[in-house]
């Protein structure tokens, strides 16, 4: 009778046998070969596992010709709302002295009675509306005065107003080879003078930067040539 061949049996220690064979161990092979990679099913990805749903990134900030970033339509309303307050407590002090003016120089003609102690008639339109409408000119004037030196000959130096600084906004020119002068400021601050004389033209003028595309220019920026941008100081 033919004996059936014999196999060696694997040396103790060594792989345990199994239905399919030797199973390899982990670490190296008693031969001295590697035991092969272990090789995942087509089409399978190991798990991932984050702290939550992933979050969408923030667009990258539109940048101007020469590279800096847009100001944002908030950052430019507060630093409008900070210089209106400028103006405001500059209003208030133009105020008190045209008030002392007005109890000084025009109430006493509006007196009842004459020096002889009769009665008279006061003439309003003479000694009460022309007075008057002459303080409000001159606060008028004197408001627009400031308005210049605050808005063109103070911020075309530096291409900030006291709101926009404190925002850290600056005025630059679109053109990156030009820089800021007195005459593309002068032009920014003759079309929002002109625009506020007009019913709804300045609330225009203002809005225009959400729907700008691509540099966000309000009116007075296109009339001007420049961009409001964003810096660090």
């Amino acid at each position: 009778m033919t004996q059936p061949p014999s196999y060696p049996m694997p040396p103790a220690g060594g792989p345990s046998p199994t239905a399919g064979g030797f199973a390899p161990q982990p670490g190296p092979h008693p031969h001295g070969y590697a035991a092969p990679p272990q090789y995942a099913p087509p089409g399978y990805a190991p798990p991932q596992f984050h702290g939550g749903p992933p979050r969408p990134l923030a667009p990258p900030p539109t940048l101007t010709p020469g590279g800096q970033p847009l100001a944002s339509f908030s950052d430019r309303l507060l630093a409008m709302l900070l210089d209106a307050a400028v103006f405001m407590v500059i209003g208030l002090v133009l105020a008190v002295p045209a008030a002392i003016i007005f109890l000084v120089v025009v109430a006493p003609d509006l007196a009842l009675f004459a020096s002889d102690g009769s009665i008279r008639e006061p003439d309003y339109l003479r000694e009460f509306l022309l007075p008057l409408i002459w303080i409000d000119l001159g606060i008028i004037v004197i408001s627009l005065v400031l308005a210049y030196v605050y808005y063109v000959e103070m911020m075309f130096k530096t291409g900030q107003t006291f709101g926009k600084k404190m925002m850290k906004l600056r005025i630059v020119p679109l053109d990156p080879t030009r820089s800021l002068d007195r005459r593309a400021a002068a032009k920014r601050f003759l079309v929002q003078q002109f625009s506020g004389f007009v019913p709804g033209l300045s609330y225009l003028d203002g809005l225009w930067q959400l729907w700008d595309k691509p540099w966000q220019q309000c009116l007075h920026d296109k009339f001007a040539g420049t961009v409001v941008v964003k810096v660090s100081q």
